[in-house]
């Protein structure tokens, strides 16, 4: 319980923080003239990544012989994400997920299921995130990177694969190390690995639109995809605070303002929540055919 209050006044703290060293007139005068069209745009670019998520783990979790419907997923998915969004920590909604999964099979494929279709999202974020820096380097003339950029690049990756060998290396890990690795190499879950953060960097340059930002090119795939990096820290609730700080940081490379950035983090933040809300309907929907079957069971 602590730990989760801990989450919550941090977020506050920091994204208030980030308010007031900021300018926040600026901010606030962002937010009141939003483009609802970009907006839109944003909604529907989260909406078909959740899509495209839900599809990726039916494929993981059938890898591991769950028979899981797409229906299925595609409620789980939305569930997970509603809770993940009001929750601290970012992970609640996927426990939740694995443990209501498990009647698929059993507990321990569910929940490695749930992780590794996780991680696979991950993944497919750092890819373009180092794919997109190591070319921003390679043609000169865009933002301008500090001078250790490639060698922090170079020492990511060599840290990244360390990792991946002792974790295949420990007899604890390494089952589900191997089984990830398979995961990588089908082509249809990647795809949609892929494209689902595709769609994530699409909704996050849609609300600086929204809020009145132009990015070049270069910044949609070098640093929007840091700013959704920023997120995965489980230390706030849906990324608060955490995305908006990286946002204000990063965004004087492009020619931006921090105040822009900031008012893009609280934009996505926005749309993110209302993105999830089909949940509730699934839930709605969840309780009605409980009633209906109830009156069934007592006969």
């Amino acid at each position: 319980m602590m730990g989760r209050m801990g989450r919550i006044l941090g977020s506050l703290a920091l994204l208030g923080g980030l308010l007031w060293f900021s300018a926040a007139g600026d901010v606030w005068a962002r937010l009141r003239e939003t483009d609802l069209y970009w907006v839109l745009v944003a909604f529907v670019a989260l909406t078909c990544s959740t899509l495209s998520m839900a599809r990726r783990w039916q494929l993981t979790a059938g890898a591991l012989g769950l028979e899981l419907s797409y229906f299925g997923a595609v409620r789980e998915y939305y569930l997970s994400l509603l809770a993940n969004s009001a929750l601290p920590g970012g992970v609640v909604g996927d426990v939740s997920r694995a443990i209501r999964t498990r009647h698929h099979g059993d507990l321990k494929n569910a929940a490695q299921s749930v992780l590794a279709e996780r991680l696979l999202g991950q993944a497919a974020l750092l890819a373009i995130v180092f794919g997109g820096l190591f070319w921003a380097l390679l043609i000169p003339g865009g933002i301008a990177w500090p001078a250790a950029t490639g060698w922090l690049i170079a020492g990511a990756l060599a840290v990244a694969a360390g990792l991946v060998i002792w974790l295949a290396k420990v007899r604890m890990t390494a089952g589900f190390t191997r089984f990830f690795l398979r995961l990588l190499s089908r082509r249809d879950i990647t795809a949609h690995a892929v494209f689902a953060a595709v769609l994530l960097i699409l909704g996050l340059y849609a609300c600086a639109r929204a809020t009145g930002t132009s990015l070049p090119p270069e910044a949609c795939y070098t640093i929007l995809p840091l700013v959704l990096c920023a997120m995965i820290v489980p230390l706030s609730i849906a990324g608060w605070g955490w995305r908006e700080g990286a946002a204000a940081a990063l965004f004087p490379l492009a020619g931006a303002t921090p105040e822009a950035g900031i008012a893009m983090g609280i934009c996505y933040g926005a749309v993110m929540l209302l993105a999830a809300l089909p949940a509730i309907g699934f839930l709605l929907l969840s309780t009605d055919h409980a009633h209906k079957r109830k009156p069934l069971e007592n006969v």
